[in-house]
């Protein structure tokens, strides 16, 4: 692709798309992939929208395509060589899930890309494979049904089997049918306005007057939605000045239920990039002492620059594991007023905006990061002073990453009980990301 793109025929935009497909099949984050298109290329911001319509979902329902593949193709789909497969995708994504895309539209193009880009003598079998689906789906013709409730939901939803049977086994079927919906469901951008320098009406009629449809969110007394699709945020008014911050509703649920004071000394844990260190800043009007910790220097530097953007000047920028902080501080220990622990988990409450998360758990992972969580626990709660308070929480919804892992920590450490806890499910709270909060309070002597 030549850096001076044409929108003929809608090539350029297929073949950017397409080369996104290509990145997460070999194992690359669709964000990354994504991203390094558009500074490789120069699209307008039509065609970006296009290509994140096309390589995101593509990528989302890839069980569901790969079903069709298996059932209209002589090949399965896992056995096709991966430029063919992911190709074809991208063309039965078009003629299933995109209604304002004429199907002719969708499959010239593809088999144009099949014979230009390497796959000349498999251009045959693109037309054939796309015109069979556009006949199926004019004929009103679904993929074949089994008896077995976890599998057809996989299939439907486009989800990996083992996390259907999860589904259905925590919420039963009909409400495994809701959670996998919302996972299919794209978001919408939510932002949270920073007190430090501006009010939530101000952003709000700066939005109004430049055509940014916006609403409020419920619960959120900083909070903005905004439609997808409107654009990237950071061209969005008041976002160089530090006057908002994208973040989900539900993420934004956290920081305030620390309760922390002016004053106070306050650890973020697991903190890049920043959002919830920047928002207790903001709540505390800068007036105290944050420590944000990370693991990574590159996460790290993610933090420095949100932070420099909002203007939040109380926040301690620390490079570190969060298990060794007592070992290599051990004036930390009972410092803190206040901890939070937003764990590392498997993000299994937040599919519907990152669409390659669903290939890349499994219930090992799981498993590992269920310790890993409880490692982190243990090594920060002798941090908290006695009569202070911790908030544990994940952007997942698995039970053994959430209340049972709170569970297994109150038995161990009888110096803290549970204030409260709330399990937020995809598509519950207004269209919010799944969520997982425990506020927990050590014991004073």
């Amino acid at each position: 692709m030549n850096k001076k793109l044409s929108s003929k025929k809608g090539i350029d935009a297929r073949k950017a798309a397409w080369e996104v497909i290509q990145a997460v099949g070999g194992g690359a984050f669709a964000d990354v992939a994504l991203e390094r298109i558009f500074n490789l290329y120069s699209f307008k911001s039509i065609d970006k929208a296009l290509i994140t319509q096309l390589s995101y979902g593509a990528i989302r329902q890839r069980y569901f395509l790969d079903c069709w593949i298996d059932f209209l193709g002589k090949v399965s789909a896992k056995k096709q060589p991966p430029l063919l497969r992911w190709l074809l995708h991208l063309g039965l994504y078009q003629i299933f899930k995109m209604e304002r895309i004429p199907p002719a539209a969708a499959i010239n193009t593809t088999v144009e890309l099949a014979k230009t880009h390497q796959l000349k003598k498999l251009a045959p079998v693109v037309n054939g494979i796309l015109r069979s689906a556009l006949r199926s789906k004019e004929k009103g013709l679904q993929l074949p049904k089994s008896n077995n409730l976890s599998l057809e939901l996989a299939k439907n939803e486009s989800l990996p089997v083992w996390l259907t049977d999860e589904l259905i086994d925590w919420k039963g079927v009909d409400d495994a049918y809701e959670i996998a919906k919302a996972f299919n469901t794209v978001s919408p951008i939510d932002i949270r306005v920073n007190k430090l320098r501006a009010d939530l009406k101000e952003i709000k009629e700066s939005f109004d007057s430049c055509g940014i449809k916006n609403q409020l969110i419920p619960n959120c007394p900083y909070g903005l939605e905004v439609s997808a699709g409107v654009g990237e945020p950071k061209n969005w008014p008041g976002y160089a000045e530090g006057k908002w911050s994208v973040q989900d509703r539900s993420s934004q649920l956290i920081a305030p239920l620390l309760g922390a004071l002016p004053g106070e000394k306050i650890l973020d844990a697991c903190a890049a990039p920043g959002g919830k260190s920047t928002h207790i800043a903001e709540l505390i009007n800068n007036q105290g002492e944050i420590w944000s910790v990370d693991r990574s220097t590159l996460r790290a530097k993610k933090i420095l620059a949100n932070s420099e953007r909002l203007g939040t000047t109380c926040l301690q920028l620390l490079v570190a594991n969060s298990n060794d902080l007592l070992d290599e501080n051990p004036e930390w220990e009972a410092c803190f007023h206040r901890i939070l622990i937003d764990a590392p988990c498997s993000g299994l409450g937040t599919l519907a905006r990152h669409p390659d998360a669903r290939w890349r758990m499994n219930k090992d992972h799981i498993q590992e990061l269920v310790k890993l969580q409880s490692q982190l626990l243990k090594s920060l709660a002798p941090l908290l002073k006695d009569g202070g308070k911790m908030v544990y929480s994940t952007c997942t919804i698995h039970p053994d990453e959430n209340s049972n892992q709170i569970k297994n920590f109150l038995k161990i450490d009888s110096k803290f009980l549970l204030e409260y806890e709330k399990q937020i499910w995809p598509g519950e709270e207004d269209n919010g990301d799944g969520f997982y909060i425990a506020v927990l309070n050590k014991i004073s002597n």
